[in-house]
């Protein structure tokens, strides 16, 4: 592991401190042109351009919490972001030095903040007057190139109940039970398959009910997330739709629609199921999802990536923008 990995591996830029972590690129990160945007909240975005961009590569510097400090194990680095997305930054961050060493130019690195909880920065990004032909969102795709990615809807969940004696459940009406009777309908609601993005799925988050054990719950509340394919969209936005009623508010938060990205001869390629940045970035016409690591490790606290995958990755991005060019 090299010394500018190791370092921004061992800044802690868990969202909503990714501030740290982009001043430390500003200085040290080498190009032409440096550029940081105020994202609003107390993040920044970075801009490097070597000449005018044609092609972006771009990831984010936010990552999921807890923060976990870096380590080597030969070729196998591990830590918080270590593909996700750190080691896209380390292995973009090459790809752009090993071009300009041969005097590629039109090319630029574009660092993201806010991407884990909502990809505030690349929303923020989208509304600037930057414009070009081509990104590169760097994602943990095996060094596969993403053909297309399934999509999300957010709702809000809030059921009502009566509080009663739990020894006279009959006289009350809990919340919990509501709760599980939903779940029993979505779990048998047949949403369709789809050939490319396979099924839909979900999960259930910040669960709360705060009634004691004795007490039939007055009150359940949860967010509900969907990933979503092209054949489902529409259809959880009907199932959710029906379920609103006198015991249960649904409130819509929004999400992202599936999505098909552009794909180049030569690349492995698959479909995913998770998200990225891609969606909100309007500034580009055609967008492009590759990098080192696996999303089966992202996120969790044996998160890794492996050097060879690492330097896969570099000698794809270079490939991609002689492709363009």
């Amino acid at each position: 592991m090299d010394e500018f990995f190791r370092e921004i591996l061992s800044i802690d830029s868990t969202s909503g401190r990714e501030r740290t972590l982009a001043e430390w690129l500003l200085e040290h990160i080498v190009a032409p042109k440096a550029e940081s945007f105020e994202v609003g909240d107390g993040t920044l975005n970075l801009l490097f351009s070597w000449g005018e961009p044609r092609l972006v590569f771009c990831t984010h510097m936010d990552t999921v919490p807890p923060y976990i400090a870096p380590s080597a194990d030969g070729e196998l680095v591990r830590g918080r972001g270590s593909c996700d997305a750190k080691g896209q930054i380390h292995a973009m961050y090459r790809a752009c030095r090993e071009l300009a060493a041969s005097g590629g130019s039109g090319f630029g690195l574009l660092l993201l903040s806010g991407e884990e909880t909502g990809s505030f920065g690349a929303k923020a990004f989208a509304k600037t007057g930057f414009r070009a032909p081509y990104l590169v969102i760097g994602e943990p795709t095996d060094n596969c190139m993403v053909s297309a990615s399934k999509g999300t809807r957010s709702f809000d969940l809030a059921f009502s109940g009566k509080a009663f004696h739990s020894g006279y459940p009959e006289f009350g009406r809990s919340a919990v039970e509501m709760f599980t009777e939903f779940m029993n309908r979505l779990h048998a609601e047949p949403f369709p398959t789809d050939p490319v993005l396979g099924e839909t799925t979900f999960n259930v988050g910040l669960l709360r009910s705060d009634n004691p054990q004795n007490i039939l719950s007055p009150s359940l509340s949860c967010r509900l997330y969907f990933r979503t394919t092209f054949a489902s969209a529409a259809a959880v936005d009907s199932f959710m739709d029906g379920c609103r009623g006198p015991e249960l508010a649904v409130t819509a938060r929004g999400g992202d629609e599936p999505a098909e990205y552009l794909t180049l001869p030569g690349f492995r390629t698959k479909a995913v199921s998770f998200g990225s940045d891609a969606p909100h970035l309007s500034n580009f016409e055609h967008k492009m999802i590759c990098g080192p690591g696996s999303i089966t490790v992202a996120h969790r606290d044996d998160e890794c990536v492996s050097l060879r995958e690492i330097e896969e990755a570099v000698a794809n991005y270079v490939k991609i923008y002689e492709s363009c060019n």
